[in-house]
């Protein structure tokens, strides 16, 4: 069962350019805070929107990428681009309108991922690996690019990876017990983007490690 069952094509392919253009939003504020140029700018958009889809897209052999045979998919970055580069200041003060659409494109890729990965003959490890991969990738070579370590990597930051995990996992959990219908798939996306807003809001964390005796300095 795919994701895409839930939704028509068009909803379907709506749903998805959102997603592109709010994490491509988060991706070009990153290259201002940075005080890259408008190419810089444009790179982080189309990175942080479009790795995590493009990595697992080659894995599984679906080549050449949708990222690059949807032009939907291309240009919208680009777009969100322009509008960082021309009116960061008015997009800075609602960011967290954005965090709440990154919560649900971090909710639906992970999902969409997972049953993707399948359906290309993964196994289910494997699918939920990277139904991660999806919905994190992006992130992870936007802050390489950006020269810092990568958010989902550090304790001083809210929950991020775990909800894609829990969405990702509760898809392959319904394909092993064959129970993976629309409804279930929605479920399993409600659950990732209830997840990281619980995770924003009570700013829940993940353990370092146990009886931590590090002299390391904290950044």
């Amino acid at each position: 069962m795919q994701l895409q069952q839930l939704f028509s094509p068009s909803v379907q392919h709506t749903l998805d350019v959102i997603g592109i253009f709010v994490f491509a939003i988060s991706g070009a504020l990153l290259a201002v805070r940075k005080n890259f140029d408008v190419f810089g700018i444009g790179v982080m958009a189309e990175v942080t929107a479009l790795g995590g889809g493009i990595f697992r897209d080659v894995i599984i052999g679906a080549v050449p990428p949708a990222a690059f045979t949807d032009l939907g998919y291309f240009i919208t970055p680009l777009i969100a681009a322009l509008v960082v580069f021309f009116l960061h200041p008015h997009v800075e003060r609602i960011q967290s309108a954005v965090l709440v659409f990154d919560a649900a494109g971090l909710g639906l890729f992970a999902v969409s991922g997972t049953t993707k990965a399948y359906s290309y003959g993964l196994n289910l490890t494997a699918s939920a690996a990277l139904g991660l991969a999806t919905a994190v990738g992006g992130g992870v070579l936007r802050d390489v690019l950006a020269n810092e370590v990568p958010s989902l990597l550090r304790w001083d930051r809210d929950l991020y990876a775990v909800p894609a995990i829990v969405g990702a996992t509760t898809v392959v959990l319904c394909i092993h017990y064959d129970t993976l219908t629309p409804f279930t798939s929605g479920v399993a996306v409600v659950t990732a983007f209830v997840l990281r807003l619980l995770a924003m809001r009570y700013h829940w964390r993940a353990p370092r490690a146990w009886n931590r005796r590090s002299t390391v300095r904290e950044e």
